[in-house]
């Protein structure tokens, strides 16, 4: 399975999302940010991801306006901060996002989680985004299986996208089968389980066999089981990295291996402190 950067997968509603996204989340520093997603631009990512919480939204969008990359080769992921739900305050916050970004739409706004209260008018409000043209797709990140059932018995609208943490520690396969069926795309995030992965012999065992990093081999197993990621980056050695994995294919023994790895480790936040039904 080769893949480029502007290559992907399509959306319920027909939107191309690239398989290779870069997270932003990481990166504290304004100048690093700056620089770091200038520089991926011009290596070949297409796809930006970034959100209200990480304060970094001026600094992508200099950098997006900085490129001279043509807007509708770019894919831009923003999110609500968990502290702007309800109808009126989704719809100030998207728009001071979508300022602070110089861009006339987003490709992808979602909720970036589930939080207590208010939901129901928060997806109200991204419907009507959605339906003004000012987001191409809507999404949600870090849902439970509940957490998609409650908000699609209250929208008319399904979220085209759950952004979860995927990993061969996780794999997380309950929750993808009921998105698939509905079809809802997964996209993984943290596809390192924070580094714990590259704690684990089996997985170095076929990084030195390939004679590819650990990381790689953790973003190309995510890829080969159809799922779209957006890694962190804190360098930009690591842009350049995952360029180089987009050009080999993991033999499906090894996939298997990887697969095996699963114990469902939870290594990012827990969706329930968030989340009350």
């Amino acid at each position: 399975m080769m893949m480029g950067l502007e290559e992907g997968t399509v959306l319920s509603n027909g939107v191309h999302i690239p398989w290779i996204g870069l997270d932003s989340c990481s990166i504290n520093n304004p100048e690093t940010v700056e620089r770091g997603v200038l520089a991926a631009i011009e290596a070949g990512y297409r796809a930006i991801d970034t959100a209200a919480s990480y304060q970094n939204e001026q600094e992508i969008g200099n950098a997006l306006s900085s490129s001279g990359i043509d807007r509708k080769r770019l894919f831009i992921t923003a999110k609500l901060n968990s502290i702007s739900h309800g109808y009126n305050n989704t719809l100030s916050a998207f728009n001071e996002s979508r300022k602070k970004l110089g861009v006339d739409y987003i490709d992808l706004y979602m909720i970036q989680w589930p939080v207590r209260g208010e939901l129901e008018e928060t997806w109200r409000a991204l419907e009507i985004l959605y339906n003004r043209g000012e987001v191409r797709a809507l999404g949600v990140c870090n849902f439970e299986e509940n957490d998609l059932k409650l908000i699609m018995r209250h929208s008319q609208i399904k979220p085209h996208v759950n952004q979860i943490e995927y990993h061969p520690l996780k794999s997380q396969k309950h929750l993808i089968h009921f998105c698939k069926q509905n079809q809802i795309q997964v996209q993984a995030r943290n596809p390192y389980a924070r580094g714990e992965l590259f704690q684990q012999k089996v997985l170095l065992d076929i990084a030195e066999k390939h004679e590819k990093t650990p990381a790689q081999i953790a973003m190309k197993w995510a890829l080969q089981n159809g799922t779209p990621v957006v890694p962190a980056f804190s360098s930009i050695n690591e842009i350049q990295e995952n360029i180089e994995m987009a050009s080999y294919t993991l033999p499906i023994e090894d996939m298997v291996t990887l697969h095996f790895l699963n114990n469902n480790r939870v290594t990012g936040p827990n969706t329930g402190e968030y989340f009350c039904e």
